[in-house]
């Protein structure tokens, strides 16, 4: 059900109303609404991002065969998504209120839900990442039925770096796309991934040149359009074949926010630092969350050295680094 019980609004309706992180564009041939999205300070899925997009989800909901095709890029330069609200995360972990962290990953999975059920819905959906998808920014693009990355994107999940874990959705997302294999190298490692990579390892659909994402979402709603029907069709099946199952994304969410509550205050103060690392990225810094997350990388490394531990070996090793 709903979050936003929404009356039919035809196109006017749909437009019309006063979002401020998402802005909304219709081309009537093909009944294409194109969605980008900009948050400020930090291009990330925060609450009132959150109900917007839900509100503009409802909408489509509540007037079948409006939309044909729905297509999602960024308004922030170099950032698709930063993911989760983490300086949200740090305030809720602190005053320890896990029913809120659970309240924010639902509404989370209520938007991931709405993607994979969008064929029912008589909706094809292509995204464009043209730069850094991260954690939740990565989770929110694996339901949609055609992903295009430019080769200047990178993507991951680096929640583990600060002992959590992506809990909306990326264990379901990522072994439906890629196999269990993929998924657990990705979500254990924290590491970040280029375009080709992802693509290499089936995560993504298509790349392209950086620059051309705009020409490979016009080919996609093109080559989709005379079919549009027969490829609904085969993508209901494929959900059929291959489910997912809303009360198992609520289970992880469950358990996500649980882990949460675990969370060291250094673990926190990594949190506090990637967000900063964010707001400069969104800011227009030519450094920013990825940059971060490859120091906190070349840290965690170090650290793991300096206690003696061998990573090629997998066991502890018998010399010790002076200090």
């Amino acid at each position: 059900m709903s979050l936003y019980p929404t009356p039919a609004v035809g196109v006017a309706g749909l437009l019309g109303r006063p979002y401020k992180t998402i802005r909304l564009e219709w081309s009537s041939d093909l009944r294409l609404l194109r969605v980008r999205t900009c948050v400020r300070p930090i291009q990330c899925y925060s609450l009132a991002a959150m109900g917007e997009l839900q509100q503009m989800l409802s909408d489509i909901s509540a007037n079948p065969g409006l939309v044909r095709h729905f297509v999602m890029t960024s308004d922030v330069p170099r950032v698709f998504n930063f993911g989760g609200d983490l300086a949200l995360f740090v305030l809720l972990v602190r005053a320890g209120d896990v029913d809120s962290l659970k309240l924010y990953g639902r509404r989370c999975v209520d938007l991931v839900w709405w993607m994979e059920n969008a064929a029912s819905l008589g909706v094809h959906t292509t995204v464009l990442s043209q730069g850094d998808t991260l954690g939740g920014g990565l989770e929110s693009v694996l339901p949609f039925h055609r992903i295009i990355f430019e080769r200047g994107a990178q993507a991951g999940f680096p929640e583990v770096l600060f002992n959590l874990f992506p809990g909306m959705g990326a264990w379901d997302f990522t072994i439906r796309r890629a196999g269990f294999a993929v998924a657990n190298e990705m979500i254990l490692s924290g590491r970040l991934y280029s375009a080709e990579e992802l693509h290499y390892r089936r995560v993504i659909d298509v790349v392209v040149d950086d620059g051309q994402g705009e020409a490979a979402i016009e080919q996609v709603v093109r080559e989709v359009d005379p079919r549009h029907r027969g490829v609904l069709a085969a993508l209901r099946a494929q959900r059929l074949a291959a489910p997912i199952r809303y009360e198992t994304l609520l289970a992880i969410v469950d358990q996500w926010a649980d882990s949460a509550l675990g969370l060291t205050d250094r673990d926190l103060r990594l949190m506090e630092r990637l967000a900063r690392a964010q707001a400069r990225k969104a800011g227009g810094a030519d450094e920013g969350a990825v940059e971060e997350i490859k120091r906190l990388e070349l840290e965690q490394a170090w650290g793991d050295r300096r206690t003696g531990f061998d990573r090629r070996a997998g066991s502890p090793d018998d010399r010790r680094v002076r200090t």
